[in-house]
């Protein structure tokens, strides 16, 4: 952070943009003390750039919204939330809040708190943590005036995560806080403060009254950060993982027998993570690298002849990826479905790169792949995470190799995503069939002769083949 930034004058830069002068004449007008607090004045001690700005006032948040919505024109809507007390208004590429300062109390059994109005340092007071409770005064008389009673600033300086109030107090009454604690250290490279950290660890139990859509939320915001193994280390030491999402903790531990033993395959899962965020934004191809492993706890079995073996967890671990999106509420939908096909998929490319790679097997990967081939690559590239750098060397050329098959393959037979020639249609109507087991035994034998290079893809050779196949079943042409 800059030296100076504490100057009076250097604070006003941090309102430059008109909309605050128009908050701050329509606040003057009404007579309400007005002010700019939480993450916008956070971000921009941080050079962070911020299109989210929430206003505290004190007295009617909405209505100081409204007035302000009129000044700015009719193209201007206000929604309102009455039951939270806020509203907000769009303005440019801004979003704007306004609330009410208040002040809140909680029940132990919810985290959902009982509001009163309040002055700006009850809600200072209510706020997560002391970087996002710094406030600017937007009046007049006081314009730019920073309000830091709980010394962000100096935390912000240190790079340090801490509550305004007592730890304990502040996750036991909204547990979601925790999960934002370690989203925040994550995001900002910051640490958290030791006595904050341990609240986390003895309040961990109390995520349970929070629901799963608030949670998965600051996880995937998590997983968004480029390198998202720190924050899932922080959940992990925590205990807060395991609240959640055992399935990734079962992940974790090194077993030896006769003298062999195999990785620790959580901290391999998230080096894989950490290497697929080095190449892409995709958060459904992260969550891909943070489940490709996640059936091998179930899988894992030891002979003395092979030693520990992990057979079949890319197909177990497929089938538990429906499991885990529905109980974390994650979308069931394309998005669970790709994540579903990386996993079940993940140790085909690299079969092929330890092996002659024949074209059969690289057309049955493109046809099985489809568009999410590439995506498919990138993870098994990222899958790599030897220290022996000879190995991975050696590991991402043959990779260079598949890729090159992928090419040329896909360029002469056209089978990524491709429709088989000959319909089902046209095998029923020229067998003088009604569905039946036949007409898929047909399509599959076409499909499967394209793909092992017997026929081309096309239809003459498709068509020849489909009445060689429905001789062998005793089929008769429709006369």
């Amino acid at each position: 952070m800059k030296k100076n930034k504490l100057s009076y004058v250097y604070m006003k830069k941090c309102l430059n943009d008109p909309i605050f002068n128009l908050i701050s004449s329509v606040a003057d007008s009404r007579n309400m003390p007005a002010f700019v607090i939480g993450g916008y004045v956070r971000d921009f001690y941080l050079d962070r750039n911020s299109k989210d700005i929430d206003i505290v006032t004190l007295g009617s948040g909405i209505e100081l919204a409204e007035n302000v919505a009129e000044k700015l024109g009719n193209d201007v809507k206000v929604n309102v939330f009455k039951n939270f007390g806020t509203a907000m208004l769009r303005f440019g590429d801004l979003e704007i809040e306004f609330v009410g300062a208040r002040k809140e109390s909680y029940r132990m059994d919810s985290r959902k708190p009982i509001v009163e109005n309040g002055t700006l340092e009850d809600d200072q007071k209510r706020r997560d943590f002391t970087i996002n409770a710094m406030a600017f005064c937007l009046n007049k008389e006081s314009f730019g005036q920073l309000s830091d009673p709980f010394n962000g600033i100096s935390d912000l300086e240190n790079k340090i995560i801490r509550t305004p109030l007592e730890p304990n107090t502040t996750f036991s009454d909204d547990p979601l806080r925790m999960m934002r604690a370690i989203r925040f250290a994550n995001q900002l490279d910051f640490t958290i403060e030791s006595s904050t950290f341990q609240a986390i660890k003895d309040n961990k139990d109390r995520l349970k009254i929070v629901s799963e859509e608030r949670i998965i939320d600051e996880f995937n915001k998590i997983l968004a950060t480029s390198k998202p193994s720190v924050g899932i280390k922080l959940l992990s030491e925590s205990g807060l993982l395991e609240e959640f999402f055992p399935e990734l903790i079962s992940l974790k531990g090194v077993d030896e027998k006769s003298g062999k033993m195999h990785k620790d395959n959580f901290y391999h899962t998230l080096e894989v993570l950490d290497n697929v965020c080095a190449q892409s934004d995709n958060l459904w191809l992260r969550w891909a690298a943070l489940l490709h492993d996640i059936g091998k706890p179930r899988t894992k079995r030891f002979t003395d002849s092979t030693g520990w073996t992990f057979h079949g967890h890319d197909h177990l671990g497929a089938k538990m990826v429906s499991g885990i999106f529905r109980r974390l509420k994650l979308p069931m939908n394309e998005k669970m479905k790709y994540v579903e096909k990386l996993v079940q998929l993940h140790l085909r490319p690299i079969v092929l790169s330890q092996e002659v790679v024949t074209d059969s097997a690289v057309r049955r990967l493109l046809f099985d792949a489809g568009n999410e081939i590439d995506d498919l690559m990138m993870l098994c590239e990222a899958d790599i995470t030897s220290k022996n750098e000879k190995t991975v060397i050696k590991h991402l050329n043959n990779f260079k190799l598949v890729r090159k098959k992928l090419i040329e393959i896909e360029e002469k037979d056209a089978v990524r995503n491709f429709q088989p020639p000959v319909s089902g249609e046209q095998i029923m109507e020229f067998f003088n069939l009604k569905p039946c087991h036949q007409v898929g035994e047909i399509k599959n034998a076409i499909k499967d002769a394209i793909l092992d290079g017997i026929i081309k893809n096309n239809y003459d050779e498709a068509f020849q083949f489909m009445l060689k196949k429905g001789e062998e079943l005793g089929l008769n042409p429709r006369s």
